[in-house]
Order: structure tokens, then sequence, then C-alpha cells
């Protein structure tokens, strides 16, 4: 089965030290967060609708570089609760070590960071990437059955969640 593989660099982020003691740090600042959380059901969710959005323009942007994009794009949500950091802006940056350490080249790893940076902003994104990455980011929320809805920023207009397909 794809992606079972040790060499697999998707699955060698998931194993990278860095970013599970990202993870953990973002767990316990939001242990108490009543509104969406920043874990890794999350970023799986963002990564498969990206995915999704991605087969159905058929714009080619490979697997591997879309799933690699959405586990990174929030793990510097623990310096924005810290330091006050935007965590688009963190993601990017904690993400520039993770990539090197886990084989992605130069190249690379500039076209997710800047993905990441990007994902956001409503419009004119700079690559299809980061759209797609902003656009999972956003479908990926539970909002119609959430129990906080009433106080989120998001709907504080009296906006109703819809599903979007």
């Amino acid at each position: 089965m794809k992606g079972e593989d040790k060499g697999d660099r998707v699955n060698k982020i998931l194993r990278n030290k860095k970013y599970k003691e990202y993870l953990k740090r973002i767990e316990g600042l939001e242990k108490t967060r009543i509104y969406c959380k920043h874990h890794i059901v999350h970023f799986m969710d963002v990564a498969r609708i990206a995915y999704i959005l991605n087969l159905e323009e058929e714009s080619g942007i490979d697997k591997e570089k879309i799933y690699v994009t959405a586990l990174l794009h929030d793990i510097g949500r623990w310096v924005e609760y810290e330091k006050g950091i935007d965590h688009a802006l963190a993601s990017k940056e904690l993400a520039y070590e993770i990539l090197k350490d886990c084989g992605f080249t130069y190249e690379e790893t500039v076209v997710i960071c800047q993905a990441i940076g990007h994902h956001r902003i409503k419009e004119n994104h700079p690559t299809t990437l980061s759209r797609y990455l902003y656009q999972a980011d956003k479908l990926s929320r539970p909002c119609t059955s959430c129990e906080s809805i009433g106080t989120c920023k998001k709907f504080n207009k009296g906006e109703v969640p819809v599903v979007v397909y």
C-alpha cells in the first residue's frame, strides 16, 4: 500500500521529533478551547479536501505536496498563542526545518512554505496550492454541528453555516 514505505516523506513528517513536539504544544494550549482545534484530524481533513479540489479542477498538483502542506499549515499555532505572531507566518518558518529534516529539496520547500504562509488570505493567492489550502481549511470546519457557534467570530453577524459541495 502506498504511504507505508519507510522512505515516505509524509510519514517522516508525522514521525519528526519537532513536528510531534509542536503538536503537543498546540494540544496543551488548546486544551480548554471551545472552538475548532488544530490537531492531526484537522490537518488530515484539510489534506483530503485540498486533494479533492485538485482532482476536481484537474490541476495536477502532486498528492504528496498537498498532504505535506496541509500537515504543516497550522503547526505554528502555539507561536501565535504564546507570542502573538500570525500562525501562518510562524508555521511557514517552522516548516522549513521540518521539511529539510524530512528530505525535501530547497525548491519543494519554497513552494510548500509559500502556500503555508499565504493560507489565511481570501483572495489573490500566489499559487493554486495556497488557494486550495485556504479553501480546504475553511471547508474542513464542522460548523453545522458546533456547540459554540453562538459565540464564534465567524458567525457573529447572524450568518448561518452551510455545507459547500
